[in-house]
């Protein structure tokens, strides 16, 4: 019996007709967020926030969104504590919802995100942007408020990301406050079709190259930034954007590889809440382990991954488009053909899935959206069990999100 996640719980899985073998990774050791936020503030990369602003400024800060597990609420605490330092009162601070093409956040999830802060916070709105200039011939355009602060600061959490390698640094700016312009372009198959834009690498990844370039130009002054793992959140690092992101994917490294042999008949790639409210975001499970460092099913085996999809297919843009492509699709080796000639922005994980479709089947089991799953060129099924053929090699990998197989 083992136990993946299921929405905020778990869902037991017995298979005694299989081999199953179990990928967990060391975890580290679990950190006093605020403390750790604290310390990390006071002895940053570069110089202190404190140093970087100026009495009256203007300040932004953008943070991650309800797709992702920040303590965003921590986070702002040691940061509006800093610019009270430098005298900036916290009446100048805007607090911004990075939220790519995602949907707004509630009223209700805001306050669950963000505290006592809440009150400072405001959706990012995609339709109200400005460009700011351009990197490799593509126009930023960012969130017109952010634009115009005199001091950009974000949060973000530093955790194995698909295309970034790993995703935190400049991109919940450059991504989470931007236009659709940067977003089509690094989400776009010229790009992502690249070789180094790779899971759980961040060196020589044009993805992340982009990303920081773009934060520069936005000016992305100062981020703080957490990792996590298993045994829960793992370390803070705030700075210098590229600074921030290689300290936390080093720790994010050792707390997170696994070693596994190839030729699995199925894997069962757990994902949990937040992520798996929607079918979008669920499919990352498939994706990180099909297309991440290290597949280690054999051709032809499958992906099952647990989820709830209490927001079906997703409610976002990014998530309406990417439902379109493929609840519209014939096959998956069509499908990818197609895409390769351009999508809009947020179709992007349609491209990924109809990649890993081309050589796995992947099935999405106790789902509330059993219809959304089969009209997306998946399979559904009632329980974990029934999408596993009697007498497979099973590889379960309970955090999928958080595990790099290698």
């Amino acid at each position: 019996m083992v136990e993946v996640p299921l929405g905020e719980g778990t869902v037991s899985v017995a298979l005694p007709d299989s081999a199953v073998t179990v990928a967990e990774p060391a975890g580290g050791e679990a950190i006093d967020v605020s403390a750790a936020a604290q310390r990390a503030v006071a002895d940053p990369e570069g110089p202190r926030l404190a140093e970087r602003v100026d009495p009256g400024d203007d300040v932004a800060v953008v943070v991650t969104d309800v797709t992702r597990a920040t303590p965003d609420d921590a986070l702002l605490d040691a940061l509006l504590a800093e610019l009270e330092r430098g005298g900036v009162d916290r009446s100048s601070v805007r607090v911004v919802l990075g939220l790519g093409l995602h949907r707004p956040m509630t009223d209700a999830e805001t306050r669950a995100a963000l505290g006592e802060h809440a009150a400072l916070a405001e959706n990012h709105d995609p339709e109200r942007t400005v460009e700011t200039g351009t990197v490799e011939g593509c126009p930023v355009e960012i969130y017109e408020p952010v634009a115009a602060a005199d001091t950009v600061v974000s949060t973000g959490m530093v955790e194995p990301h698909q295309y970034a390698g790993f995703s935190g640094g400049a991109k919940t700016v450059v991504i989470g406050a931007g236009g659709e312009s940067q977003i089509r372009y690094t989400h776009g198959p010229e790009l992502l079709s690249q070789d180094g834009v790779r899971l759980g690498r961040i060196e020589a990844n044009p993805f992340r190259e982009f990303v920081d370039r773009a934060g520069d130009l936005v000016g992305v002054d100062f981020c703080l930034n957490v990792t996590h793992g298993p045994a829960g959140m793992l370390g803070a690092s705030a700075g210098d954007p590229r600074a921030v992101v290689a300290n936390l994917a080093a720790t994010a490294q050792d707390a997170l590889a696994v070693e596994v042999e190839e030729g699995y008949d199925a894997v069962i790639a757990g994902v949990g809440a937040p992520k798996d409210a929607n079918l979008y975001q669920t499919t990352r499970g498939a994706t990180y382990v099909i297309l991440g460092a290290h597949n280690p099913l054999r051709a032809g085996g499958r992906l099952v991954t647990p989820a709830r999809l209490t927001e079906g297919a997703g409610e976002g843009t990014g998530e309406q488009r990417c439902y379109e492509w493929l609840s519209t699709a014939d096959s998956a080796d069509a499908l990818y053909e197609e895409m390769r000639e351009g999508y809009e922005p947020g179709a992007q994980r349609a491209f990924v899935v109809a990649q890993a479709l081309r050589d796995h089947e992947v099935w999405v089991t106790d789902s509330e959206a059993p219809g959304v799953v089969e009209d997306c060129l998946l399979s559904a099924a009632d329980s974990v069990e029934a999408a596993i053929e009697p007498g497979s090699e099973v590889l379960v990998v309970p955090d999928a999100l958080n595990t790099l197989l290698v």
